[in-house]
């Protein structure tokens, strides 16, 4: 065999070997989504069971890592008639490139499902009425709107 044709087969070969080990890594489940992911621990927390409606007033609107290990998210502290507890809306990078504005001062309705969180109540939230506009983050069963992908 001539020289050209071996270093032909031999990248031929590398590139079979380069996209067998890529195909062949084991999937880490939602990495690129911070955490936010369907496969994440945080998402497992969402109960469709423990599900409730809310109302109030938002006091406030910040950037919070619920879990160690999960990037950025959006929470608003919710007044109601009974309590003040956190909401948690979603993934910063998601939230932030939304239409729709949540901020302080405004009267909105929260559906969601309530949980324990780092110790502390709150709920993640399913949808969210803000007048006549509807934002929605999940669907019925709690499945992220911003999830690529649907088990």
């Amino acid at each position: 065999m001539n020289k050209k044709r071996i270093g032909t087969i031999l990248t031929a070969l590398l590139m079979v070997i380069c996209a067998t080990t890529v195909f062949a890594s084991p999937w880490k489940g939602g990495q690129g989504s911070g955490g936010w992911g369907m496969g994440g621990a945080y998402q497992r927390m969402y109960n469709p069971a423990t599900i409730e409606t809310i109302s109030g007033k938002v006091t406030s609107v910040d950037r919070i890592t619920p879990m160690k290990g999960m990037g950025t998210g959006i929470h608003l502290q919710l007044k109601t008639d009974k309590e003040t507890i956190s909401v948690h809306l979603g993934p910063a990078w998601y939230i932030e490139r939304l239409d729709a504005r949540i901020e302080k001062g405004d009267s909105i309705e929260v559906k969601g499902s309530r949980v324990t969180v780092a110790e502390k109540t709150v709920i993640i939230a399913e949808e969210v009425k803000k007048g006549d506009a509807l934002l929605k983050l999940r669907d019925d069963s709690g499945i992220p709107a911003w999830s690529g992908w649907r088990r």
